[in-house]
């Protein structure tokens, strides 16, 4: 199963009437991402008067915010919303960003604008497709660095982040139809066994592999 979200963040500007709107594009693909992006956002435009958004998750259609922050009601974070969802997108959330510049714009006005700015940040960012992955991430001793890398490289799994502190952390994206094959594979590579011992084997030793999320 695929679907449509966009490669990083992108941004979009409109204005009208003094007043300035700045929309930030983000992929984001769970509840801590988007509140992250959002108090970024907020973080660096702490003097702009409203911070509305939008924001699709998942699949189902089901997972999904629109937020005016003080604007009048329907007038921001719906046609933010819409916005994602005319382009096909989800996995999104477009943060817009208002600086008042002393005339009101009325209802249509601010709809317009609010629109507009978030079409502008998804026709600037790189809209790509992917497949339905779970994200997984790979805890290990050090010992076992050359077994975890050599694996995930035979393997063909992608790395989507990686952290080598006082342990090894590997995130690893695997798509949502080849998660039985390739795990087993990994488990095995992993743990130096051959593939038919992998049901049998409980832990592996100095390496754990847990779910996260599906993306």
């Amino acid at each position: 199963m695929n679907y449509k979200t966009i490669a990083s963040q992108s941004i979009g500007e409109f204005k009208d009437r003094g007043s300035k709107f700045i929309a930030y594009a983000f992929p984001v693909y769970t509840e801590e991402a988007w509140q992250e992006s959002l108090e970024e956002v907020k973080k660096e435009h702490f003097k702009a008067r409203h911070h509305c958004y939008g924001f699709r998750l998942g699949l189902d259609k089901n997972n999904f915010r629109a937020n005016d922050d003080g604007e009048p009601s329907g007038t921001a974070g719906r046609p933010i919303l819409g916005q994602i969802d005319s382009f096909g997108l989800t996995y999104v959330i477009i943060i817009v960003v208002r600086y008042f510049g002393g005339t009101k714009l009325g209802t249509s006005g601010l709809i317009n604008a609010y629109r507009t700015s978030a079409q502008v940040a998804l026709e600037n960012a790189e809209i790509i497709e992917k497949s339905l992955d779970d994200i997984f991430q790979i805890t290990f001793d050090y010992a076992l660095m050359s077994e975890v890398m050599s694996t995930v490289k035979k393997v063909d799994i992608e790395i989507v982040e990686q952290d080598f502190g006082t342990i090894g952390k590997l995130k690893i994206a695997i798509p949502k139809d080849k998660v039985e094959e390739k795990m087993i594979l990994l488990k095995a590579g992993i743990a130096k066994v051959r593939i038919e011992e992998v049901p049998t084997l409980e832990e592996i030793k100095g390496a754990e592999i847990e779910f996260l999320f599906t993306r």
